[in-house]
C-alpha cells in the first residue's frame, strides 16, 4: 500500500487535469521520395508548414558531390530521366524573375544551393519565406490540386542569372503531393 501526503495528491491531481486537457497538434507536412535520373530512391523530402513559410528537408545519397541548384517546382510530377514533367518554378506572379540576390525577384521556388558531400550524401533543413503548403499569406501552395516537386539541379545556383541561375540540368526530383 502507498501512502501519500495531502500535498503530494494535490499535485497529483492537478497533473492528471491538465494531461487530460493538454492537445498535442501534428505538424501539417507533405514528403516524396527523392528520385535519380536512373529511377532509383536516392533519399527523401519533407516540408513542413511553418509560420511565415516552410521547412525543407532533404537526406539525399548517391549524388554527384559538391554544390547544386535546388528549386520548388510547380507540378507534383518527376518522370526520369529528365523531370521535365515537374514544370517551371513555382511562382505566383509573371514575368518570373529568377535569383535571391536579384532585386526586383518574383521566383518563389527559389532556394539555397544544397552541398553534396564526397560520399554523395546530403543532410540539411532550411526555411523558405517564399512559399506555404496551402497559400497561406499569399504565398503559392505547394500542396494545390496538382502538387509540387524539388528539383536538384547538375550545378550550383548563381542567384542571378536567369532563369534557373545557371542551374543546368535536372539530376533529382521529388513529387509533393
Amino acid at each position: 500500500m502507498y501512502s501519500f501526503s495531502r500535498n503530494t495528491l494535490s499535485l497529483i491531481s492537478l497533473v492528471l487535469s491538465f494531461a487530460g486537457t493538454s492537445q498535442v497538434y501534428a505538424a501539417d507536412t507533405t514528403s516524396g521520395t527523392l528520385m535519380g535520373t536512373d529511377g532509383k530512391s536516392h533519399g527523401t523530402v519533407t516540408v513542413t508548414d511553418a509560420p511565415k513559410g516552410v521547412l525543407l528537408r532533404i537526406v539525399a545519397e548517391d549524388l554527384t558531390p559538391g554544390w547544386h541548384g535546388m528549386h520548388f517546382h510547380e507540378k507534383g510530377s518527376c518522370t526520369p530521366p529528365k523531370f521535365t514533367s515537374a514544370g517551371g518554378h513555382v511562382h505566383a506572379v509573371t514575368p518570373v524573375v529568377h535569383g535571391l540576390l536579384t532585386p526586383n525577384a518574383t521566383d518563389a521556388g527559389d532556394l539555397p544551393n544544397l552541398y553534396v558531400a564526397k560520399d554523395g550524401t546530403a543532410t540539411v533543413e532550411l526555411y523558405s519565406t517564399l512559399v506555404s503548403l496551402h497559400g497561406a499569406g499569399g504565398r503559392p501552395a505547394l500542396k494545390d490540386t496538382d502538387g509540387s516537386a524539388l528539383v536538384i539541379h547538375t550545378s550550383p545556383d548563381d542567384y542571378v542569372s536567369q532563369p534557373i541561375g545557371g542551374a543546368g540540368a535536372r539530376d533529382a526530383c521529388a513529387a509533393l503531393n
